[in-house]
């Protein structure tokens, strides 16, 4: 008994000893329900809200105003033309416009009925349709308060409108996120696993001794990979297309140009991986179980980041697949320009810079 328990302490010794053992037991069950709790929620909080008003009467304000008091919405900005409404929703920083009829109290008061439009972004269908639910139920709250006040009933008539998906298909929603999360894993797991294999069995130094360069060793592990994910691209917008009937309603070159964009950001994040790595078990949790949490919580894939704490908000910035989805969002649902995904253009590009370069120098000195 006293062998069993001597050889019980060894163990507890040797984990104990192994910080990164000590994280994954005792940190990271800290970090899921964290994550998981704030994350996960099926409602959606703080919604970025456009008025347009050619009214602006007492009735148009009472309505802003509780709007504005509800936990669900915020209203941004008080649009002056129509026509701004296509545009605003392009730059991703609004989810819903709310129109206000001409003469909207005038209508409400001698006709008894009162017409608004509430018009979302499709292209997150369920979104789209708790946000209308919402805004239907303030609508109705507003309407019975001012039936009982004047004893006589009152109609206000939401129209409903989903831009980009008036057909509400969820595959609209996911069709990029699942590109999104595909080319990561796979670039970043295969990079990994590949480089890490030749690292465990000792195959690298006979490469780094030969008269090829260690960078042009590098790239031509990356580059098959980077030409199975072309394929894998191919696929995916094929079967979308053709068989999810989602449309590629942007142009086609803008697109594929950002695909291979956050393809080349994956690659390099698998390079890092390795570096940090010695086994092919190790690269393969880090790649795989370690970059599948991130995407699916805080990148938009399932859940919207506006309903997240400001902190998960901040956190979900340094993730990558979070802008490469938003800018297939953009280009292949919504049509947009290239100007309209500039900023998510920009924060990839600065992000596979970053990791390439960090990458390379860790490659160096871990093999040197």
């Amino acid at each position: 008994m006293k062998q069993f328990i001597s050889f019980v302490k060894k163990e507890f010794y040797h984990i104990f000893r192994d910080k990164r053992t000590m994280l994954i037991l005792l940190g990271m069950p800290v970090i899921q329900i964290l994550l998981f709790g704030f994350a996960i929620t099926t409602e959606v909080n703080n919604v970025q809200v456009a008025v347009f008003d050619p009214s602006k009467d007492v009735s148009t304000r009472l309505i802003k105003e509780r709007f504005q008091a509800s936990k669900y919405f915020e209203i941004e900005e008080e649009l002056t033309d129509y026509n701004q409404i296509n545009d605003i929703f392009k730059y991703g920083k609004i989810n819903m416009v709310i129109v206000f009829s001409e003469n909207f109290a005038d209508n409400l008061l001698h006709t008894g009925e009162a017409a608004i439009q509430l018009i979302t972004d499709g292209t997150e269908p369920n979104q789209a349709s708790m946000l209308t639910g919402y805004a239907s139920n303030i609508l109705s709250s507003y309407q019975q308060e001012l039936s009982e006040q004047y004893n006589v009933p009152f109609r206000i008539i939401p129209e409903i409108k989903m831009l980009y998906n008036p057909q509400t298909k969820s595959a609209y929603n996911f069709v990029p996120g699942v590109m999104g999360m595909i080319l990561i894993l796979i670039c970043a797991m295969m990079t990994s696993i590949a480089i890490v294999r030749e690292k465990e069995t000792g195959t690298m130094e006979i490469l780094l001794s030969s008269p090829m360069k260690p960078l042009h060793i590098i790239l031509a592990k990356a580059v098959p990979y980077f030409l199975l994910s072309i394929l894998n691209l191919t696929t995916i917008l094929l079967l979308s297309v053709y068989v999810l009937g989602v449309p590629i309603a942007g142009n086609f070159l803008l697109l594929i140009l950002t695909s291979f964009l956050f393809i080349f950001l994956a690659l390099s994040l698998g390079l890092l991986i390795s570096t940090l790595v010695n086994s092919q078990m190790a690269a393969m949790l880090a790649s795989g179980m370690g970059l599948m949490m991130p995407i699916m919580l805080l990148s938009g894939l399932m859940f919207p980041i506006e309903s997240m704490p400001k902190i998960l908000q901040w956190i979900s910035a340094i993730v990558p697949a979070r802008w490469y989805i938003e800018a297939v969002k953009k280009i292949m649902i919504q049509g947009v320009e290239l100007q309209y995904v500039i900023k998510e253009i920009f924060i990839l590009i600065v992000m596979a810079a970053g990791l390439i370069v960090l990458s390379l120098k860790k490659f160096k000195t871990r093999l040197n």
